[in-house]
């Protein structure tokens, strides 16, 4: 490997000037920094763990050719992600001279504020989404706004408010518009190819130069965190206070954010966002575009990638169950060794996977289903945008020509200590004709492959009950019943 050059400070913009940092710890937050270090103080700390839009900026980064702005959370965005970026706050808005900037004068013409508090976050989804939608629809709106919350306005007025920023000014003259091509230029002449290290020992953080470089950075340092999108590790500092150091920020990597298709197998690198996927992923596989839309909010998805997703090893991640009912393997690297193994074989129990030290996910293989196959993922939380998922079940179904199971695939999340295929289902099903007594025989096996837990996310009775529903509602969208059957709770219990 080639001798990489080693920068000793993160350089972003924010806002109109250039920012560089030398001294930034691993677990140092863009929230903090910005109201207590910039005295930049329009965004408010609110939930402090993504969920409630506070803290939204938008953070523009070089992607594909070009530059993308997105809403984030700054509370659980750290400042060692931000290096070769353009951090956008309230303060930068700005309209003609002794005006406000449109979103701005919408949100106060429209009484789209009362107490206020949450005004900014508001004001920034809301500009991220006129800059890309200019004329948005209602539905473009509420998705933009997924990750806002408002206890005292309500959305109606917002709604207005939204609806009408265009005839306040033009997207295409605002600044974020006009001065583009100099924005891009200057992050391009920050993206000088050099390692960033900054501190040492326990205080280590690095942004590697490229992957090959933390390959071998994470082969020295493997008692590492790696942080991608920071929505999982991001809370680990806000809401448990636990140590993160030394950190290795890897969000930006260029070869871990590629998306390519080769024989109907769709390779995703593990730094690719929700965001980014979704254009490729709902378009190939359409039942993973409403799951998408229901993992957290804008700014998380902006943030959150796949690949965490999969290596923090969580029982209720959204896109383990999926991927396995789907048949998806992983590559995993560790130096320049590469293996690559099913996906439903990573997770081995609660909080282990098989990862070895210094091994990190480097891209998910997802097949593409073929179209005699039947594949669905259903959801189960108390709030429709919910992270915290009481039940997830994916279903893969081929049918043989005489109508018998020839194949199937059934995965839940939220239901034992891992993502988990319930196996004792599939095979009751397999060579089976597809039919209600046939499925309602198969449900009696779900005790053997699961024993949910009973947590603050659901009872076990509940689990139990809507998993079962689950396989019905399957059955019912793939045989035509216009009503899925529903199972007693004597029954699930």
């Amino acid at each position: 490997m080639a001798k990489v050059n080693i920068r000793n400070e993160i350089r972003f913009i924010l806002n109109g000037r250039d920012v560089a940092l030398s001294s930034v710890a691993p677990d140092a937050t863009l929230l903090d920094w910005l109201r207590l270090d910039r005295s930049l103080r329009g965004i408010k700390e609110g939930c402090a763990e993504g969920d409630c839009g506070a803290c939204t900026v938008l953070v523009g980064k070089l992607f594909a050719g070009g530059l993308v702005y997105e809403s984030v959370n700054a509370c659980i965005r750290f400042l060692g992600s931000l290096d070769g970026t353009h951090v956008v706050t309230v303060e930068h808005l700005r309209g003609g001279p002794g005006q406000l900037h449109p979103v701005q004068q919408a949100m106060v013409d429209f009484h789209g504020s009362q107490c206020g508090f949450c005004t900014p976050g508001f004001v920034m989804s809301l500009y991220g989404l006129w800059m890309k939608s200019p004329d948005p629809s209602n539905a473009d709106i509420e998705k933009a706004l997924q990750g806002n919350l408002c206890r005292c306005t309500g959305y109606e007025a917002i709604m207005r408010a939204a609806k009408a920023i265009s005839s306040y000014g033009k997207a295409a003259k605002d600044p974020l518009a006009t001065e583009r091509k100099a924005i891009t230029a200057r992050l391009e002449a920050m993206h000088d190819g050099a390692r960033v290290e900054i501190g040492t020992g326990k205080a280590l953080l690095v942004v590697p130069a490229d992957v090959d470089d933390f390959a071998a950075v994470l082969d020295k340092e493997p008692g590492a965190t790696i942080v991608a999108g920071s929505t999982d590790v991001g809370l680990w500092v806000t809401k448990h206070m636990r140590d993160i150091s030394p950190a290795i920020f890897i969000g930006n990597l260029d070869g871990l954010c590629t998306i390519s298709e080769d024989k109907g197998v769709i390779s995703i690198g593990a730094g690719v966002t929700y965001t980014d996927a979704f254009a490729t992923l709902a378009k190939r596989i359409p039942a993973l575009g409403p799951l998408f839309d229901r993992i957290g909010g804008e700014q998380v998805r902006n943030m959150g990638t796949i690949g965490g997703n999969i290596a923090n090893g969580s029982p209720i991640g959204d896109t383990p169950p999926p991927l396995i009912a789907l048949g998806a393997s992983l590559t995993l690297r560790k130096g320049n060794m590469r293996r690559t193994i099913p996906l439903e074989t990573f997770f081995i129990a609660y909080g282990k996977q098989d990862r070895q030290p210094g091994e990190f996910v480097e891209a998910v293989h997802v097949p593409v289903p073929a179209k005699d196959t039947k594949f669905a993922v259903h959801k189960i939380t108390k709030r429709r945008d919910e992270d915290i998922t009481a039940a997830l079940g994916a279903f893969f179904l081929r049918l043989a020509k005489d109508g018998t199971v020839a194949e199937v695939r059934i995965a839940y999340g939220g239901m034992a200590a891992t993502p988990k295929r319930a196996s004792s289902v599939e095979k009751a099903l397999l060579g089976k004709p597809w039919t209600e007594q046939t499925v309602e025989a198969a449900m009696a096996e779900y005790a053997r492959d699961f024993t949910p837990l009973t947590d603050m996310r659901a009872s076990a009775e509940y689990r139990a009950l809507a998993a079962k529903n689950l396989l019905l509602r399957f059955f019912a969208e793939t045989s035509g019943t216009r009503e899925p059957l529903q199972v007693s709770r004597h029954e699930a219990a």
